[in-house]
């Protein structure tokens, strides 16, 4: 087994609508689309988005029975830490692609940076801190 520190993160989400989901994530927080299948009879469509050298990407399932349905909370959270200010291009950009700015759940995020929710409610911050894991871990 591989040590979970170099071991393949994926994070799966279901969505109500892929393409608005796809458009998002893609086109306007900038990750690539990996991998795409479209649906077979009885099969769930996915679109598998990230970076080539990451290792985590993020996948978006369409149910085709339509039984299964996003259930977000105000407090799931996608972090990225972009150790610098967030650009107000990027911002506008999820707005542009189906985003909405909304007010953190909790004040943190809205003092390290900025929450957008995704067309199915997911939240993502772009927050304007740092973060390494060694550190924190020497730190305790």
């Amino acid at each position: 087994m591989p040590a979970l520190g170099s071991a393949h993160l994926r994070l799966a989400r279901p969505t109500r609508d892929l393409t608005a989901a796809g458009r998002f994530w893609r086109d306007g927080l900038g990750l690539r689309e990996l991998h795409r299948h479209t649906a077979q009879e009885g099969e769930h469509s996915l679109l598998m988005l990230g970076s080539p050298d990451a290792t985590w990407h993020l996948e978006l399932t369409l149910d085709p029975t339509g039984a299964l349905r996003p259930t977000p909370t105000p407090d799931d959270l996608l972090v990225l830490y972009l150790d610098g200010p967030v650009p107000d291009d990027l911002v506008a950009r999820l707005e542009r692609c189906g985003g909405t700015r909304v007010p953190a759940h909790n004040p943190y995020w809205d003092t390290w940076g900025v929450t957008i929710e995704d067309p199915d409610g997911y939240r993502l911050v772009l927050c304007t801190r740092d973060w390494n894991n060694a550190r924190v871990l020497e730190a305790s």
